[in-house]
């Protein structure tokens, strides 16, 4: 069943390594929450898309001008007082500090963790992506988690899809502090704890 947020509508960003299932997640959750899906890859300038087909990872000086891009589309909707959900890496803190002050203090974000093995082998199963799966390791070496000031939630990218969006949706509806923690398919406030695939929804 589809639902929207009490309140001011929900600015998510869903974020994670390669391979972690962002978009699929992202699409799913803006669709529960009913506000606008943004797939972040989709603002990568061509010289970026070329250098990650090529195995050259990305700097920060490379990300700049995406980053930007993706800032101002945040800010829109903002401004707007509209909800949206954006599929994007963001790894660094840094880049979730830029996106959050182009949000404001409702900026939310889920984390889908996931670990090195499983990322290498999805991405190298996919097909049609440009994200090739030797740059896997350079993602986790740029990988700054969600840190304890950070409003989101962290969830088991292994974990089933309508297991995810209940937590999520639960989580992004009541605002339950700066992190929710994951436990018998309840998020609440306080440390984190990781929805496991086996978990009941």
């Amino acid at each position: 069943m589809n639902r929207a947020a009490p309140g001011k509508p929900p600015i998510v960003v869903v974020l994670g390594v390669s391979g972690s299932g962002k978009s699929t997640v992202g699409r799913a959750l803006a669709a529960e929450l009913r506000v606008p899906f943004v797939e972040g890859d989709d603002a990568h300038p061509a010289a970026n898309i070329a250098r990650m087909a090529a195995g050259h990872p990305l700097d920060d000086a490379d990300r700049e001008p995406w980053l930007r891009t993706l800032a101002r589309r945040v800010r829109r909707a903002a401004e707007a007082g509209e909800g949206l959900v954006l599929a994007c890496s963001a790894l660094r803190r840094a880049y979730r500090d830029e996106l959050r002050a182009a949000a404001g203090p409702g900026l939310w974000c889920l984390f889908l963790a996931l670990d090195r093995d499983t990322a290498r082998d999805r991405v190298a199963r996919r097909t049609g992506h440009f994200m090739p799966a030797r740059l896997i390791d350079s993602q986790f070496e740029t990988l700054e988690p969600l840190e304890a000031d950070e409003p989101g939630l962290i969830v088991d990218a292994a974990a089933p899809l309508p297991v995810t969006l209940a937590l999520v949706c639960a989580a992004v509806e009541s605002r339950t502090g700066p992190r929710g923690a994951l436990e018998g398919g309840a998020a609440r406030g306080g440390t984190v704890r990781r929805a496991m695939p086996d978990e009941p929804g």
